[in-house]
């Protein structure tokens, strides 16, 4: 960002279709804090019509000649027309949105949602962890910006900076995160900075880009490195408040990945708290209902093989996922499963090339939804090194569906380009669904499976959809875009580098 500015008034850039009218609330006593009830926001819902929308990250995307500035594309929910039929691009020339499109900004990253106006639509948090602030020599270098897309009843226009960088090289937003932490009824955001420091920013939020605070929380740890890989935030003990997990990956003199958590409390999120095993680390997370019993559970992926800290993890051969459900009492660690290619029902073989390097890579990018409506989550987890044919690299998904006693295996399904019905054609080093998602688009009860390809044709990246169906996702009737469908730039942007929280 050049120079600090207001936000412009103007829309975004038009061609979108009118969506139905907001949601509200039935009706209720009002609270003594406010004399009316306030309309209720649909998750991942930016024009409330009901509908869930995805949004798909190319954060390294090339825009308007600008090499790295980024974008997200929209693509709103449709109960007849499918994923495309109603699609906004968003970048930081376009209009209503701060500042204009500059290299290496990597506008688009980490997209998160919620209704943080409190007006009844899902507004779209996204960071810019690339961004200058200031002008010329006496610019902060990378020191990176948070910037709110707000919903409405045409979808997301006109958006507002929240949270700027102070020093060079903060990298603001590599990882975001939303939740209700303190359970008062405002949204309420963290972003990682300096890759180890979580700044909390407190809602509500405001068109003017005012909000209720922002709190720094550096390592505590001055002897011990460590990066931010990844948030999840979903509620664990179902009281209201939402609680935040963190993957992370050290250096120096502890080494190896970990993954800590904090409980949501009256007054904004707790303690870290750890898990007391290394079987528990991981680089990446998500948190959803597993076994349907009204509680958020973790899953946690893990890609490296099976060293960590001098400990071997057998099950960690090739990557392997561990589902640990929620309960009143927070997570339950004693009550955890792990998986790996080799557990039974799991399709594929455990691959590992030792040494703390994983072959297959099986846990990546992992994320829970329901595929086949039957109320339970599902988990899916991107292999994006596993090779076949002699195709190495290729990739692949593994989908375990969720029962009443969490994961088991059985009934697990794989899907890559080589699957009969999927587009597209496995190559070398495609790294298939190296990202994935889960979202009902077309408000049928049963989530889409969606999987990107970032490095997809010379990292220009791609984009899968498989729709969910009682018996699970299918491969009929599947669809993948690239740069070409939506219209945008193509060269090494990385599509699908990342979706939305849902």
């Amino acid at each position: 960002m050049k120079a600090r500015e207001t936000v412009r008034a103007t829309a975004l850039a038009a061609a979108i279709a009118a969506g139905a009218g907001a949601l509200t609330s039935p009706p209720a006593v009002a609270a003594l804090t406010d004399a009316r009830a306030r309309p209720v926001a649909k998750p991942s819902d930016f024009d409330g019509d009901g509908l869930r929308d995805v949004v798909v990250s190319a954060a390294n995307a090339t825009v308007n000649g600008r090499a790295g500035a980024g974008y997200v594309a929209v693509l709103y929910g449709s109960r007849t027309g499918g994923p495309l039929a109603r699609k906004q691009i968003i970048h930081q020339d376009s209009a209503g949105v701060p500042d204009r499109a500059e290299d290496g900004d990597r506008f688009g990253g980490g997209p998160v949602t919620g209704d943080f106006d409190r007006d009844g639509y899902t507004d779209l948090a996204v960071s810019a962890p690339g961004e200058d602030i200031g002008e010329g020599a006496d610019a902060v270098r990378d020191a990176g910006s948070v910037v709110v897309v707000w919903g409405g009843r045409k979808g997301l226009s006109g958006a507002t900076t929240v949270h700027e960088g102070g020093a060079p090289d903060l990298l603001v937003g590599t990882s975001l995160a939303a939740g209700d932490f303190d359970g008062d009824g405002k949204q309420d955001l963290v972003a990682v900075e300096r890759r180890d420091g979580l700044r909390q920013i407190s809602g509500p939020f405001r068109r003017d880009g005012s909000h209720g605070g922002t709190t720094l929380e550096g390592n505590p740890h001055e002897f011990h490195r460590f990066s931010f890989l990844d948030l999840a935030a979903g509620d664990l003990n179902r009281d209201g408040r939402t609680d935040l997990v963190r993957t992370t990956e050290s250096y120096g003199q502890l080494s190896g990945y970990g993954t800590l958590f904090r409980m949501g409390t009256p007054t904004g999120l707790g303690p870290w708290q750890s898990f007391g095993a290394a079987r528990f680390s991981g680089d990446n997370a998500d948190i959803g209902d597993v076994n349907r019993d009204g509680y958020a559970d973790i899953v946690i992926g893990r890609t490296q093989d099976g060293d960590d800290e001098d400990v071997y993890i057998p099950t960690a051969k090739g990557g392997m996922i561990t589902w640990i459900p929620g309960s009143a009492k927070g997570p339950l660690p004693a009550r955890a499963r792990a998986f790996n290619q080799d557990s039974p029902g799991v399709p594929g073989i455990a691959e590992g090339y030792g040494g703390g390097w994983s072959r297959d890579e099986f846990g990546t990018g992992v994320s829970v939804g329901d595929v086949n409506g039957d109320g339970y989550g599902d988990i899916a987890a991107g292999v994006p090194g596993e090779s076949f044919d002699n195709i190495e690299e290729a990739g692949s998904v593994v989908l375990l569906p969720g029962t009443k006693d969490g994961p088991t295996g059985r009934g697990s399904r794989v899907f890559s380009q080589d699957t009969a019905g999927v587009p597209g054609a496995a190559e070398h080093r495609d790294r298939f669904a190296g990202t994935t998602t889960v979202t009902d688009l077309d408000g049928d009860g049963k989530g889409e499976l969606i999987a990107g390809a970032p490095l997809e044709n010379r990292a220009a990246g791609a984009v899968w959809v498989f729709r969910g169906s009682a018996a699970g996702a299918t491969a009929k009737g599947s669809l993948a875009f690239g740069a070409g469908s939506l219209g945008t730039w193509g060269a090494r942007g990385g599509l699908g580098g990342s979706f939305n929280d849902r």
